[in-house]
Protein backbone atom coordinates (compact mmCIF):
# COMPACT_ATOMS: atom_id res chain seq x y z
CA UNK A 1 0.00 0.00 0.00
CA UNK A 2 1.27 3.29 -0.87
CA UNK A 3 0.27 6.66 0.64
CA UNK A 4 -0.76 8.57 -2.10
CA UNK A 5 -3.31 5.00 -2.98
CA UNK A 6 -4.52 5.30 0.80
CA UNK A 7 -4.83 9.82 0.14
CA UNK A 8 -7.15 8.84 -2.75
CA UNK A 9 -9.13 6.68 -0.92
CA UNK A 10 -10.07 9.16 2.23
CA UNK A 11 -10.89 11.75 -0.42
CA UNK A 12 -12.90 9.26 -2.45
CA UNK A 13 -15.04 8.27 0.54
CA UNK A 14 -15.37 12.12 1.86
CA UNK A 15 -16.23 13.38 -1.67
CA UNK A 16 -18.84 10.09 -2.70
CA UNK A 17 -17.10 10.51 -6.62
CA UNK A 18 -14.10 9.39 -8.29
CA UNK A 19 -15.05 13.17 -9.84
CA UNK A 20 -14.95 14.95 -6.97
CA UNK A 21 -11.91 13.06 -5.47
CA UNK A 22 -9.81 14.43 -8.52
CA UNK A 23 -10.44 17.52 -8.35
CA UNK A 24 -9.79 17.72 -4.49
CA UNK A 25 -6.15 15.85 -5.17
CA UNK A 26 -6.11 17.39 -8.56
CA UNK A 27 -5.27 14.89 -10.36
CA UNK A 28 -7.54 13.15 -13.39
CA UNK A 29 -10.51 10.91 -12.29
CA UNK A 30 -8.72 8.30 -14.57
CA UNK A 31 -5.88 8.71 -12.15
CA UNK A 32 -7.94 8.16 -8.80
CA UNK A 33 -9.74 5.06 -10.72
CA UNK A 34 -5.85 3.61 -11.31
CA UNK A 35 -5.01 4.34 -7.46
CA UNK A 36 -8.23 2.41 -6.37
CA UNK A 37 -7.50 -0.24 -8.61
CA UNK A 38 -4.08 -0.30 -7.51
CA UNK A 39 -4.90 -0.32 -3.90
CA UNK A 40 -7.59 -3.30 -4.29
CA UNK A 41 -4.17 -5.31 -6.28
CA UNK A 42 -2.54 -4.95 -3.21
CA UNK A 43 -4.97 -6.52 -0.48
CA UNK A 44 -6.58 -8.45 -2.69
CA UNK A 45 -10.25 -7.39 -2.13
CA UNK A 46 -12.56 -4.42 -3.69
CA UNK A 47 -12.36 -1.53 -1.13
CA UNK A 48 -15.22 0.63 -2.49
CA UNK A 49 -18.54 -0.30 -4.54
CA UNK A 50 -18.81 1.62 -7.36
CA UNK A 51 -21.84 3.52 -6.56
CA UNK A 52 -23.19 6.78 -6.15
CA UNK A 53 -22.02 7.79 -3.88
CA UNK A 54 -19.23 5.62 -3.75
CA UNK A 55 -19.16 3.61 -0.41
CA UNK A 56 -16.15 1.98 1.08
CA UNK A 57 -16.21 -1.85 1.88
CA UNK A 58 -15.43 -3.76 5.04
CA UNK A 59 -12.20 -3.72 3.68
CA UNK A 60 -12.50 -0.36 2.48
CA UNK A 61 -13.30 0.63 6.06
CA UNK A 62 -10.46 -0.60 7.91
CA UNK A 63 -7.87 1.39 5.08
CA UNK A 64 -9.98 4.48 5.72
CA UNK A 65 -9.49 4.78 9.17
CA UNK A 66 -6.07 3.44 8.00
CA UNK A 67 -5.84 6.43 5.73
CA UNK A 68 -6.72 8.88 8.12
CA UNK A 69 -4.27 8.07 10.98
CA UNK A 70 -1.79 8.22 8.22
CA UNK A 71 -2.93 12.17 7.47
CA UNK A 72 -3.26 13.11 10.91
CA UNK A 73 0.28 11.82 11.74
CA UNK A 74 1.43 13.38 8.56
CA UNK A 75 0.34 16.96 9.99
CA UNK A 76 0.92 16.78 12.95
CA UNK A 77 5.03 15.82 11.92
CA UNK A 78 5.03 18.86 9.54
CA UNK A 79 3.53 21.30 12.52
CA UNK A 80 6.38 19.89 14.50
CA UNK A 81 8.57 20.72 11.84
CA UNK A 82 7.40 23.99 11.26
CA UNK A 83 7.20 23.06 7.30
CA UNK A 84 3.01 23.50 7.12
CA UNK A 85 2.56 26.79 9.45
CA UNK A 86 -0.38 28.04 7.43
CA UNK A 87 -2.27 24.47 7.33
CA UNK A 88 -5.63 23.60 8.29
CA UNK A 89 -5.85 20.91 10.49
CA UNK A 90 -9.09 19.08 11.02
CA UNK A 91 -11.00 16.30 13.44
CA UNK A 92 -13.97 14.74 12.17
CA UNK A 93 -16.00 13.36 15.67
CA UNK A 94 -19.87 12.47 16.13
CA UNK A 95 -21.89 14.25 18.48
CA UNK A 96 -25.75 13.30 19.52
CA UNK A 97 -27.82 16.09 19.48
CA UNK A 98 -28.62 16.43 22.71
CA UNK A 99 -25.14 16.52 24.05
CA UNK A 100 -24.79 19.31 21.34
CA UNK A 101 -27.62 21.40 22.37
CA UNK A 102 -26.19 21.16 25.68
CA UNK A 103 -22.99 20.38 27.58
CA UNK A 104 -21.22 20.33 24.51
CA UNK A 105 -21.59 24.36 23.85
CA UNK A 106 -18.58 24.47 26.42
CA UNK A 107 -16.53 22.07 24.37
CA UNK A 108 -17.18 24.64 21.09
CA UNK A 109 -16.10 27.72 23.33
CA UNK A 110 -13.10 25.94 24.36
CA UNK A 111 -12.19 24.95 20.22
CA UNK A 112 -12.94 28.47 19.12
CA UNK A 113 -9.70 29.25 20.70
CA UNK A 114 -7.58 27.45 18.69
CA UNK A 115 -5.50 28.53 15.96
CA UNK A 116 -5.41 26.60 12.12
CA UNK A 117 -8.00 23.87 13.71
CA UNK A 118 -11.09 22.97 11.90
CA UNK A 119 -13.75 20.94 14.09
CA UNK A 120 -16.04 18.69 11.38
CA UNK A 121 -18.72 17.12 13.48
CA UNK A 122 -21.45 14.56 12.47
CA UNK A 123 -24.58 14.43 14.64
CA UNK A 124 -25.91 11.01 14.86
CA UNK A 125 -27.99 8.90 17.46
CA UNK A 126 -25.54 7.92 20.61
CA UNK A 127 -26.23 4.55 19.96
CA UNK A 128 -25.72 4.39 16.68
CA UNK A 129 -22.24 6.98 15.81
CA UNK A 130 -19.77 3.94 16.86
CA UNK A 131 -20.57 2.70 13.73
CA UNK A 132 -19.38 5.74 11.67
CA UNK A 133 -16.19 4.46 14.00
CA UNK A 134 -15.66 1.66 12.54
CA UNK A 135 -16.12 3.07 8.97
CA UNK A 136 -13.30 4.85 9.75
CA UNK A 137 -15.70 8.07 8.91
CA UNK A 138 -14.82 9.91 11.96
CA UNK A 139 -11.62 9.68 14.76
CA UNK A 140 -13.65 10.10 17.50
CA UNK A 141 -17.35 9.78 18.60
CA UNK A 142 -20.06 10.35 21.87
CA UNK A 143 -21.78 6.99 22.24
CA UNK A 144 -23.72 4.78 24.46
CA UNK A 145 -21.70 1.66 23.66
CA UNK A 146 -19.01 1.14 26.46
CA UNK A 147 -17.44 -1.92 23.93
CA UNK A 148 -14.55 -0.16 22.22
CA UNK A 149 -14.05 -0.27 18.64
CA UNK A 150 -10.86 -1.54 17.31
CA UNK A 151 -8.29 0.06 17.62
CA UNK A 152 -10.39 2.87 19.81
CA UNK A 153 -10.15 3.35 23.05
CA UNK A 154 -12.94 4.34 25.86
CA UNK A 155 -13.85 6.79 28.48
CA UNK A 156 -16.91 7.47 30.34
CA UNK A 157 -18.06 10.83 30.39
CA UNK A 158 -21.36 10.73 32.66
CA UNK A 159 -25.25 10.15 31.98
CA UNK A 160 -27.99 11.98 30.30
CA UNK A 161 -31.03 12.13 32.66
CA UNK A 162 -34.49 12.59 30.05
CA UNK A 163 -37.88 13.07 31.65
CA UNK A 164 -41.22 11.99 30.30
CA UNK A 165 -42.49 15.22 29.75
CA UNK A 166 -46.12 17.18 28.48
CA UNK A 167 -47.75 20.08 28.29
CA UNK A 168 -50.56 20.06 31.44
CA UNK A 169 -52.97 20.83 28.54
CA UNK A 170 -52.51 17.82 26.80
CA UNK A 171 -51.98 15.52 30.60
CA UNK A 172 -55.96 16.67 31.04
CA UNK A 173 -57.31 15.95 27.70
CA UNK A 174 -56.17 12.14 28.46
CA UNK A 175 -57.19 11.74 32.09
CA UNK A 176 -59.80 9.83 33.02
CA UNK A 177 -60.14 9.91 36.27
CA UNK A 178 -57.17 9.84 38.76
CA UNK A 179 -55.76 7.78 35.62
CA UNK A 180 -53.79 8.98 32.46
CA UNK A 181 -54.87 7.34 29.24
CA UNK A 182 -50.70 7.08 28.01
CA UNK A 183 -51.56 5.04 25.11
CA UNK A 184 -53.84 6.90 23.21
CA UNK A 185 -52.00 10.19 23.76
CA UNK A 186 -49.82 11.72 20.73
CA UNK A 187 -46.10 11.11 21.25
CA UNK A 188 -42.53 13.06 20.13
CA UNK A 189 -39.82 10.99 18.88
CA UNK A 190 -36.52 12.50 17.49
CA UNK A 191 -36.15 10.11 14.69
CA UNK A 192 -37.35 5.72 13.90
CA UNK A 193 -33.96 5.93 16.02
CA UNK A 194 -35.10 7.23 19.13
CA UNK A 195 -36.74 4.30 21.75
CA UNK A 196 -36.70 6.45 25.01
CA UNK A 197 -40.50 6.57 24.47
CA UNK A 198 -41.01 2.79 23.83
CA UNK A 199 -38.99 1.83 26.99
CA UNK A 200 -41.25 3.84 29.47
CA UNK A 201 -44.17 2.27 27.50
CA UNK A 202 -42.82 -1.70 27.47
CA UNK A 203 -41.82 -0.66 31.27
CA UNK A 204 -45.78 0.27 31.94
CA UNK A 205 -47.09 -2.67 29.55
CA UNK A 206 -48.61 0.07 27.30
CA UNK A 207 -49.30 -0.54 24.07
CA UNK A 208 -49.04 2.72 22.12
CA UNK A 209 -52.27 3.80 19.83
CA UNK A 210 -51.94 7.76 19.24
CA UNK A 211 -50.26 9.48 16.72
CA UNK A 212 -46.49 9.42 16.86
CA UNK A 213 -44.53 12.59 15.28
CA UNK A 214 -41.02 12.70 14.18
CA UNK A 215 -38.95 16.09 15.13
CA UNK A 216 -35.09 15.57 13.98
CA UNK A 217 -33.98 18.39 15.91
CA UNK A 218 -32.70 18.40 19.65
CA UNK A 219 -34.37 22.42 19.83
CA UNK A 220 -37.41 21.87 17.92
CA UNK A 221 -37.97 18.71 19.76
CA UNK A 222 -38.44 20.46 22.40
CA UNK A 223 -40.63 23.17 21.73
CA UNK A 224 -42.78 20.94 19.76
CA UNK A 225 -43.40 19.33 23.58
CA UNK A 226 -43.63 22.40 24.64
CA UNK A 227 -46.52 23.07 22.12
CA UNK A 228 -48.53 20.60 22.90
CA UNK A 229 -47.78 18.23 19.66
CA UNK A 230 -46.97 15.30 22.26
CA UNK A 231 -45.47 13.86 25.04
CA UNK A 232 -41.66 12.68 25.08
CA UNK A 233 -38.36 12.22 26.62
CA UNK A 234 -36.89 15.28 27.32
CA UNK A 235 -33.62 16.36 28.23
CA UNK A 236 -33.77 17.66 31.99
CA UNK A 237 -31.12 20.49 31.49
CA UNK A 238 -33.44 21.49 28.47
CA UNK A 239 -36.62 21.33 30.24
CA UNK A 240 -35.69 22.56 33.76
CA UNK A 241 -36.95 26.24 33.19
CA UNK A 242 -40.42 24.94 31.38
CA UNK A 243 -40.70 23.05 34.17
CA UNK A 244 -40.33 25.69 36.87
CA UNK A 245 -42.59 28.31 35.12
CA UNK A 246 -45.51 24.84 34.44
CA UNK A 247 -44.99 25.04 31.31
CA UNK A 248 -44.46 20.94 31.18
CA UNK A 249 -45.30 18.31 33.83
CA UNK A 250 -44.45 14.57 34.01
CA UNK A 251 -46.52 12.15 32.13
CA UNK A 252 -45.21 9.84 34.80
CA UNK A 253 -44.23 10.98 38.33
CA UNK A 254 -40.77 9.23 39.22
CA UNK A 255 -39.75 7.93 36.41
CA UNK A 256 -36.66 9.06 34.40
CA UNK A 257 -34.06 7.36 32.09
CA UNK A 258 -30.32 8.02 32.60
CA UNK A 259 -28.70 7.46 29.07
CA UNK A 260 -24.73 6.80 29.92
CA UNK A 261 -22.13 8.60 27.46
CA UNK A 262 -18.80 7.12 26.46
CA UNK A 263 -15.97 8.75 24.47
CA UNK A 264 -14.31 6.73 22.31
CA UNK A 265 -11.49 7.85 20.37
CA UNK A 266 -8.48 6.73 18.33
CA UNK A 267 -5.91 4.82 20.46
CA UNK A 268 -3.41 6.10 18.08
CA UNK A 269 -3.37 9.73 19.64
CA UNK A 270 -2.00 13.09 18.13
CA UNK A 271 -1.87 15.84 20.05
CA UNK A 272 -4.16 17.84 18.42
CA UNK A 273 -6.44 15.12 20.01
CA UNK A 274 -5.49 14.07 22.92
CA UNK A 275 -6.27 17.91 23.73
CA UNK A 276 -9.80 17.54 22.41
CA UNK A 277 -9.85 14.53 24.40
CA UNK A 278 -9.47 16.98 27.23
CA UNK A 279 -11.33 19.42 26.67
CA UNK A 280 -14.38 17.02 26.05
CA UNK A 281 -14.00 14.93 29.41
CA UNK A 282 -13.95 18.69 31.31
CA UNK A 283 -17.07 19.33 29.85
CA UNK A 284 -19.06 16.70 30.31
CA UNK A 285 -17.77 16.50 33.66
CA UNK A 286 -19.55 19.78 34.76
CA UNK A 287 -22.25 19.22 32.45
CA UNK A 288 -23.19 15.79 32.87
CA UNK A 289 -24.56 13.44 36.33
Amino acid sequence: MQAEQLETLVAVADEGTFEAAARRLHITPSAVSQRIRALEVAVGAVVVQRSSPVRPTSAGQILLRLGRQQSALEQEALAELGLRKTGVESLAVAVNADSLATWFTGVLSAVAEWERFALQLRVEDQAHSSTLLRTGAVVAAITSDPVAVQGCSVLPLGRMRYLPLCTPGLRDRHRTGRALDLGRMPMVRFNDRDDLQDELLRARGVEPEGPVHEVPSSESFVSAVASGLGWGMVPIAQAQDRIQRGELVRVVRGYAADVPLHWQAWRLRTERLQRLTDVITAAAGTGLS
